[in-house]
């Protein structure tokens, strides 16, 4: 949560509020806190660090990491204290604090423990959502006798389906916990994934399909709020470039399982396509079990029957807590299994200030994703081997999964949202007008080379999904608006299976036009219109707030009813 920093000279020894005096006791007002860090934490810059190494200095590892918060103004601290049932109450401490050797010890230890199984569990995710492009490169379609009109039908029913089950996933996830319901989704739709062995045409395609969307449908943002839970804002954009990252090693791992796989055509009188499904879908079940043991539902839970002495200590969990609470006291407005109300959830999906971030979820994948979806097919129509296909795509995985981490590294180095997520479509606009002029008897090779060098963009959707968690500004509306957003980037998936058709395969000129267009749409109005939008929406804020003195602040903060991004207290980031 944006929260307006406390001013240290106007903050009283006293709280003046009586209705906040039983919170506010649990509060020893500090005569000194100059040990707190009052900016915020140095950016990590990559180039620096590998080329002028000279010029990077780290922070003493001994000196106080305790960032100021709102915690620290005793006025204000009792209107952000965490509800009684926030499952980590018990370990937090305003006064509490810890060294950079320490944060940097404990953050390391949830990268290790938390963040690389939930990579691990993302892939799981990818291997079953895209196996139906290397399925593609063994005949798939023939086999069902099916036409890749029927492949872009089976494309949106998935989608559609995806799309319906994103905000009910989150309510159901919200209620039983994402350490719960994650490893229960993954291991039903590993299930169905098997099941795809016995395929025989067009119907049961279109139902494995539709089952498949529905419960997957939800998976990302459930795991987005589940790691929310352990990192701050600061932490979790790059933690998200990583998990998107991860998808792009599944890729490349699949398509090497793909390789091997795809050679049993013949065995027992079955495709390598059937047996494709059959193999990933066991691997990503025995992923999903392993999963319900290693998802603690809290910084402070990682002790159980089978994990007696957890994965924290009691100061890093104190650690843990605080440093979280500290960054953005909204995550103690909800138990991590509370389900939400309908008055909670019809306000967050009403939030109009959210909507920008939901237009730019529906547009900004569509000019890249058809050339993704479609580049096996492609490269079959145009006589590459099934091996060659599933090797050829290796490379834009690659390039694609370096650009990543860049940009988003790039985005938090300057703390720019706006411009930044603009690079994806930059980058594919001039690969897309190659790709249209290109001649339909083209040496294959430069379709090629133009296809991967236009799918090496760097995806921004990790910016994205970071700058919508950000926006919300509460738990409740965090959790609505990752699916509405995630819902929107569905419904581009849908709008773009449809925009390369059969009649205008395999170069899909008229498709490549389309793409041009909404590429120029998006560089030139969304995202410019996006970042002007939210510059002056905090300026109304501004305006307002600075204008009030600190008891005025004080009393909007005890009695206010708005909650997440309505408080006056609230900058949108861009």
């Amino acid at each position: 949560m944006s929260v307006v920093p406390p001013k240290r000279e106007k903050s009283p020894s006293v709280l003046d509020d009586d209705s906040v005096d039983k919170k506010s006791a649990a509060i020893e007002t500090r005569s000194v806190d100059d040990d707190l860090v009052d900016v915020e934490p140095e950016r990590f810059k990559l180039y620096d660090y590998l080329f002028r190494h000279h010029l990077y200095k780290p922070r003493s590892l001994d000196s106080i990491a305790t960032r100021r918060s709102v915690f620290d103004d005793p006025q204000l601290a009792a209107h952000y204290w965490p509800k009684p049932e926030y499952e980590n109450i018990h370990r937090f401490d305003p006064k509490l604090r810890w060294t950079v050797r320490e944060e940097r010890n404990l953050v390391r230890k949830i990268d290790w423990k938390v963040m690389l199984w939930a990579a691990i569990s993302f892939s799981a995710l990818n291997l079953d959502r895209n196996n139906l492009s290397q399925a593609n490169t063994d005949n798939f379609l023939p086999d069902l006798k099916m036409t890749t009109n029927d492949y872009n039908l089976g494309n949106t029913v998935f989608r559609l389906a995806f799309l319906c089950a994103e905000l009910p996933s989150q309510l159901v996830s919200k209620r039983l916990g994402p350490d719960r319901w994650i490893p229960m989704q993954m291991c039903a739709w590993s299930i169905v994934t098997i099941s795809q062995f016995w395929l025989t045409g067009r119907t049961t395609f279109l139902v494995t399909r539709a089952l498949l969307g529905f419960i997957q449908g939800g998976f990302i943002p459930d795991l987005i709020l589940y790691l929310s839970y352990f990192y701050t804002k600061y932490e979790l954009p790059f933690r998200l470039a990583l998990f998107w990252v991860s998808s792009n090693v599944c890729s490349i791992c699949a398509s090497f399982i793909a390789v091997g796989v795809l050679r049993l055509r013949g065995v027992r009188g079955r495709a390598g396509w059937r047996w494709l499904f059959l193999i990933e879908g066991l691997i990503t079940i025995t992923i999903g079990i392993m999963t319900f043991f290693r998802m603690p539902p809290s910084p402070t839970q990682s002790k159980t029957w089978f994990r007696k002495k957890g994965w924290f200590t009691e100061r890093e969990e104190y650690i843990a807590t605080s440093r979280v609470l500290r960054d953005d006291p909204t995550k103690g407005d909800m138990h991590n299994r509370e389900a939400l109300s309908l008055q909670r959830l019809w306000q967050a999906v009403c939030d109009y200030d959210m909507w920008p971030l939901y237009i730019i979820g529906l547009m900004f994948g569509i000019p890249n994703s058809p050339p993704s979806s479609y580049l096996t097919l492609s490269l079959r129509h145009l006589g590459f081997s099934t091996l060659n296909t599933n090797l050829l795509t290796i490379p834009s995985s690659v390039g694609n999964m370096v650009a990543m981490a860049g940009i988003t590294m790039i985005s938090e180095n300057y703390h720019e949202r706006s411009f930044i997520s603009m690079a994806e479509d930059l980058w594919t606009l001039p690969f897309l007008i190659a790709l249209r002029t290109l001649p339909s008897n083209a040496n294959p090779w430069k379709f090629y080379s133009l296809s991967t060098l236009l799918l090496m963009y760097p995806y921004t959707h990790p910016i994205q999904v970071g700058w919508c968690s950000r926006n919300a500004g509460a738990v409740a509306s965090r959790t609505v608006s990752a699916s509405v957003y995630n819902m929107f980037v569905q419904a581009s998936s849908i709008i773009s299976s449809n925009i390369y058709r059969a009649d205008d395969a395999p170069q899909y000129h008229r498709g490549n036009s389309i793409l041009i267009g909404i590429c120029a749409f998006n560089l030139i109005f969304l995202y410019p219109g996006t970042k002007a939008y939210y510059i002056w929406r905090n300026r109304q804020r501004d305006k307002i707030w600075d204008a009030m003195t600190s008891e005025e602040k004080s009393h909007y903060l005890a009695t206010t009813t708005d909650i997440g991004n309505r408080r006056l207290d609230f900058r949108f980031a861009h």
